[in-house]
């Protein structure tokens, strides 16, 4: 392989007297990977949102061939085939599949793709593994505990990559300001964090039951989740807003930032978790979600202490969602779009701006629903992705770190329901001294859905 890039080029520069130390990165990506190479096969499987989304980066950045979409959602399927067709170099409209197993079956692939709504990822994602893939799952990897230790031991036992869509930790502006604030200890020790979402992103509508549209497989979309009634499209925002198929704002948001502060500090497992919280406001309609919740995730000589609310006003307004870490000689302040370290001293804030690739990728731009200050980050997360899958080495944001991350906040809301500290044993796969929360560290699967298992992958 010729030109691919081992690491970023920076370069940095202080703007005025505000000491605004903004960061540009002007990688040539082009066709770096397998570029001289047949082009690796991938599938999507979830063609909503975010996973085609991921999908157009990944395109963006390598010689690859989408020769699969599936979907429950036909309408899906059709619209992505013909968007994938223009964007990939051969022109070609993708084969369409309604049931992943057969399509895992069916097709050869190198690379597998899940944008599916949570309580689907364990499944497809071990099941993708095992068909020979190497994979990139969303966040958060999945809805119960046992989930993700399955997934980990799928990926250990066929040794295949595993990247989880936690992209923070190749957000262009949060590498660099871990590289100068972090890794240069300009905080002292650290003692407490504080990480937030304010943002009002929990559907409470209440719909009536309706009939399923026929371009819709609702009992494939549900699968092993329990199956709610019908009341509307569930893509996007509505499957959200139940804890049949998530793990709330909590699953949603905190897993980004609680893994983005992991990597900053270098934390592992949570050596007790607790949280508290309900629906306190939103009581009208049919989520069933918290619209309050705090967690508190400990570690030797620091808390880790989430917040959410879905309605009122976030305590600092330019940080609705974001991280605070708090050091003996400052603050340092972090979100997808900067960073901040403001000194205990009173000497001048250190920024870091959020790096925009517009120019250089002008189709994001006219891209329905991209978000265009994650893209950098989703492209350098892929590029990390196919690094490891060349080198055979584990990911930034290996499934393991990822479990780690997800677990954490599945067990906040366990704490939450059963409204105790929880302390979770990753070795024995056990909430210590607690038999009832360790029976809930798996859930039902419903019909004749198989549950995995970390013995029996």
């Amino acid at each position: 392989m010729t030109n691919k890039p081992s690491q970023f080029n920076r370069r940095h520069f202080i703007k005025g007297t505000s000491a605004a130390l903004l960061f540009s990165t002007v990688p040539s990506y082009g066709f770096s990977f397998f570029k001289d190479e047949t082009p690796k096969k991938v599938a999507l499987i979830g063609c909503g949102w975010y996973g085609t989304s991921d999908l157009l980066r990944l395109i963006q950045i390598a010689n690859v061939e989408v020769t699969s979409l599936c979907d429950v959602d036909s309408n899906f399927l059709n619209k992505v085939a013909i968007l994938v067709s223009e964007r990939q170099k051969n022109g070609i409209k993708p084969k369409l599949y309604s049931d992943y197993r057969k399509m895992l079956a069916k097709e050869k692939l190198d690379i597998v793709l899940i944008g599916t709504p949570d309580h689907w990822h364990a499944l497809m994602c071990i099941e993708a593994i095992k068909s020979g893939a190497h994979v990139y799952v969303q966040k958060p990897i999945s809805v119960d505990v046992i989930e993700g230790e399955a997934m980990v031991a799928a990926a250990r036992k066929y040794n295949k990559v595993v990247q989880v869509g936690t992209q923070r930790k190749s957000t262009p502006h949060l590498i660099e300001a871990k590289k100068q604030i972090m890794d240069k200890g300009l905080l002292g020790k650290v003692g407490h964090v504080d990480i937030c979402c304010y943002y009002h992103m929990r559907a409470n509508g209440n719909p009536a039951v309706r009939p399923v549209p026929e371009f819709l497989d609702y009992e494939m979309w549900t699968g092993p989740a329990p199956m709610r009634p019908y009341n509307g499209i569930p893509h996007r925002g509505w499957w959200r807003t139940f804890r049949e198929y998530g793990n709330g704002i909590v699953g949603d948001m905190c897993v980004h930032m609680l893994d983005t502060v992991r990597w900053m500090l270098d934390l592992g497992w949570p050596k007790r978790i607790s949280s508290e919280g309900g629906i306190y406001v939103q009581k009208e309609g049919k989520s069933n979600i918290s619209d309050t919740q705090t967690a508190v995730f400990e570690y030797d000589d620091l808390n880790c202490v989430w917040q959410h609310r879905t309605w009122g006003n976030a305590p600092d307004p330019e940080y609705p969602w974001a991280f605070f870490i708090y050091g003996e000689k400052g603050v340092f302040k972090g979100d997808v779009m900067k960073a901040e370290f403001v000194p205990s001293d009173g000497s001048e804030t250190i920024r870091f701006d959020v790096l925009w690739e517009k120019e250089k990728y002008p189709e994001d731009v006219t891209e329905k629903d991209i978000e265009l200050h994650t893209a950098p980050a989703t492209r350098r997360h892929m590029i990390n992705f196919l690094e490891a899958i060349e080198n055979n080495t584990r990911p930034i944001a290996d499934i393991e770190e990822g479990h780690i991350s997800t677990a954490s906040c599945i067990l906040a809301n366990l704490s939450m329901d059963l409204k105790r500290p929880l302390v979770y044993d990753p070795e024995s796969r056990t909430v210590l001294n607690d038999p009832e929360a360790t029976r809930l560290l798996q859930r039902d699967y419903r019909n004749d859905w198989e549950h995995p298992h970390p013995n029996n992958i």
